[in-house]
C-alpha cells in the first residue's frame, strides 16, 4: 500500500511512500518499549536539553518544513511559517516548565493527619509508549503539542499521522532523532487507518491520543476502552462567534474573517457560526460579507494569498454538499458558494457566507471544514446562548461585548472548553486546550496536558 503526498493546489502526486509492514511496525513498537525503560529515568535537565535542541533545529529548518506543509495540505506559506515558530515556542515552554509542572504535590499536614502517614505526597510518573493519531490540518503543531509534554514527562511516542502528510510525519521522527533523543523515543509509523487497531491493542502501548474526526475518535475510544487504556480525544468543533450590541464592531468583523478562514477554514477551533444581535446584525453582515468576498484565493506558496485550497478533493466535495443542502432548503448565499472559476485545478472553494439557516439544514449541526460561515440573527443574550449551545460540539467559543454582565453570563452558560472574549480562539502552551460534548475529552497543553499521560502516584509513608 502506498502513502502519497498530493499537492492540493494542483492535484499532482508528488511522491508515494511504501507503508510500514508488520515487521517494521513491530520493530518500532519494541524500540519504543525498550527505550522507555531507560528514558523514564533521565533527569528533567537532560530532557530539557534535548527538547531545546529540537526547537533550535526546527528554527533552522523552518522555511523548508513550512514549504513541505504547504505543498502537502495547502495552508498559506505565511501560516505555515507561523506554525513552525509556534512549535518551537511550545518545545521551549515545556523544556522550561515540565519539572515544576510535575513536581511532587504535598497535601497540607492537617488534611492527611488521620491517614496514619507521617508524610504523604503525590508523585507523577510517565506511563510508557503513547500512540498519537494525528490529523493533517496542523501537521506540525498537532504533533508537537502532544510530543513536547509527553517526552518531557518521560514517555516515548509513536506517531500515526494522516496519510496525506507523510513528508511532515517523517520529518518529525527525524527531528527528535537529530536532536539527540534516544533511538526509539519518538518514531513515525507509516500505516493506514486500518492498521491502528492492532497497534493500540498491543500490550506495550500504554495510552493513546487522537485529534481528528468524530468517527475516528469513536473508533479509537472503543478500542482503547476494550483494552482499558487511557485516551485523550480532541475532535470536531463548530464554534460560535457571538457579537453583542456593545461590541467594537470593526474589530469584531476583522477578527471574524481571520477566525473563519484561518488554515483555509480547516480548523476545529475556527469560528463557524456567527451569532449576531439584531441591533448590529445588518451592519455586521454587510461588513463581514464584503471582507470575505475581498479575500484572495490562490496559490498557497504566494505570499499574497489569503485562502489556499482545501487539503483533499473529498474535503471539498463534503463542503459543497453541506452548502448545497442548505441552499436547497432555503439558505441565502451572501457571497461565494461555488468553486472559483479562475482555479480549474486543485481543490479550491470560494469564501462563503450563508444566512437564513434553519435546524433542518445539515450545516446547522455538522462541522463545515472549509471557508464557509453561517450567520444567525438573535434578539437577546439568552437566544444567543441557546443558538450557540444548539450543537453536538463544544470545543471553544468567541464572544464580543464590553459588558461585564454579558461576559459573566457567557462564561457560566456556554457549553465549550474555552470562552475567548473580544478575540479569536487560539491555543497556547500555558493554557489547557480541549472540549466537551462530541468535541472530545481530556486536555492538551499546560500542566493539565502534561499530566494526562502520567500516573499520579500516592506515596504514603511512616517510619
Amino acid at each position: 500500500m502506498g502513502i502519497a503526498t498530493v499537492n492540493p493546489a494542483t492535484g499532482e502526486t508528488l511522491r508515494t511512500y511504501d507503508a510500514h509492514g508488520h515487521d517494521e511496525v513491530e520493530r518500532r513498537i519494541a524500540a519504543a518499549h525498550e527505550t522507555f525503560r531507560q528514558y523514564r529515568t533521565t533527569s528533567f535537565a537532560e530532557r530539557a536539553r534535548l527538547m531545546r535542541r529540537a526547537a533550535d533545529l526546527l528554527d533552522e529548518d523552518a522555511e523548508d518544513i513550512a514549504r513541505t506543509m504547504t505543498t502537502e495540505m495547502g495552508k498559506p506559506i505565511t501560516a505555515a511559517r507561523a506554525e513552525a515558530a509556534k512549535c518551537a515556542k511550545a518545545m521551549r515552554w515545556y523544556a522550561d516548565h515540565a519539572e515544576s509542572l510535575l513536581a511532587d504535590e504535598h497535601p497540607a499536614e492537617a488534611d492527611v493527619h488521620d491517614s496514619g502517614a507521617e508524610t504523604a505526597r503525590v508523585h507523577y510518573r510517565p506511563l510508557g509508549p503513547i500512540l498519537a493519531v494525528m490529523p493533517w490540518n496542523f501537521p506540525l503543531w498537532q504533533v508537537v503539542r502532544f510530543a513536547a509534554p509527553a517526552l518531557m514527562a518521560g514517555n516515548t511516542g509513536l506517531l500515526k499521522h494522516a496519510s496525506n502528510v507523510p513528508r511532515t510525519a517523517l520529518y518529525l521522527g527525524d527531528l527528535f532523532r537529530r536532536a539527540g533523543f534516544p533511538e526509539g523515543c519518538f518514531q513515525t509509523l507509516l500505516i493506514g487507518s486500518g492498521a491502528v487497531e492492532a497497534v493500540l491493542r498491543d500490550r506495550r502501548i500504554a495510552a493513546a491520543t487522537l485529534t481528528g474526526s468524530e468517527p475516528a475518535g469513536r473508533s479509537v475510544a472503543a478500542i482503547a476502552g476494550d483494552e482499558v487504556k487511557k485516551t485523550v480525544l480532541e475532535l470536531g468543533g463548530s464554534d460560535p462567534y457571538i457579537v453583542m450590541p456593545s461590541a467594537d464592531l470593526p474589530r469584531a468583523v476583522k477578527t471574524a474573517v481571520t477566525a473563519r478562514v484561518q488554515n483555509n477554514g480547516q480548523s476545529c477551533i475556527a469560528a463557524k457560526r456567527f451569532i449576531v444581535h439584531t441591533d448590529v446584525y445588518d451592519d455586521f453582515a454587510e461588513r463581514f460579507t464584503a471582507a470575505m468576498n475581498a479575500l484572495t484565493v490562490g496559490d498557497p506558496l504566494d505570499e499574497s494569498t489569503d485562502v489556499g485550497p482545501l487539503a483533499t478533493e473529498q474535503g471539498r466535495t463534503d463542503l459543497e454538499e453541506l452548502v448545497d443542502d442548505a441552499v436547497n432548503k432555503g439558505a441565502t448565499v451572501l457571497c461565494g458558494g461555488a468553486r472559483p472559476e479562475n482555479r480549474p485545478r486543485g481543490w479550491f472553494y470560494q469564501p462563503t457566507v450563508l444566512t437564513g439557516i434553519t435546524p433542518q439544514m445539515r450545516i446547522h449541526q455538522e462541522e463545515a471544514f472549509g471557508p464557509v460561515a453561517t450567520v444567525y440573527p438573535v434578539s437577546d443574550i439568552e437566544e444567543a446562548v441557546a443558538v450557540a449551545n444548539d450543537s453536538p460540539f463544544g470545543l471553544s467559543s468567541n464572544v464580543w461585548t464590553r459588558s461585564d454582565e454579558d461576559i459573566a453570563f457567557f462564561v457560566r452558560d456556554l457549553e465549550a472548553g474555552g470562552v475567548f472574549v473580544n478575540g479569536m480562539t487560539a491555543s497556547h502552551p500555558a493554557l489547557p486546550f480541549g472540549g466537551v460534548k462530541r468535541s472530545g475529552y481530556g486536555r492538551e497543553l499546560s500542566g493539565h496536558g502534561i499530566r494526562e499521560f502520567c500516573n499520579a502516584t500516592t506515596v504514603w509513608q511512616r517510619a
